[in-house]
């Protein structure tokens, strides 16, 4: 059985930053690229960054590029999400998801498994 399970969301003031992780289970991690997708209240969702299956590309959306950090540990199958200097407009419940086609780079969004999400919120 597939499992993605996020952890790592909370209260941050603006500015701070917070680690997530996804620990997953049940297929081959090395195979498969992975993606963050985030969704604000209210919003749809929205892609964040993705990286390959074997970690070596990563791509990130233009607003959280420089502030966020992808990557993966293969030895742990867990994905990780570092994301400093935090805004407000970051708050969303952020999810992970598993990319449906093997080794791809995450860039086409066909997802077949999420984690629950966890969520953000950045605020006074």
């Amino acid at each position: 059985e597939v499992q993605l399970v996020e952890s790592g969301g909370g209260l941050v003031h603006p500015g701070g930053s917070l680690r997530l992780s996804c620990a997953t289970s049940g297929f081959t991690f090395n195979d498969y690229a992975m993606v963050w997708v985030r969704q604000a209240p209210g919003k749809g969702l929205e892609w964040v960054s993705s990286i390959s299956s074997n970690g070596g590309d990563t791509y990130y959306t233009e607003s959280m590029k420089g502030r966020f950090t992808i990557s993966r540990d293969t030895a742990k199958n867990t994905l990780y999400l570092q994301m400093n200097s935090l805004k407000s407009e970051d708050t969303a419940v952020y999810y992970c998801a598993k990319v449906l086609i093997r080794y791809g780079l995450g860039l086409i969004p066909e997802y077949d498994y999420w984690g629950q999400g966890t969520q953000v919120t950045v605020s006074n």
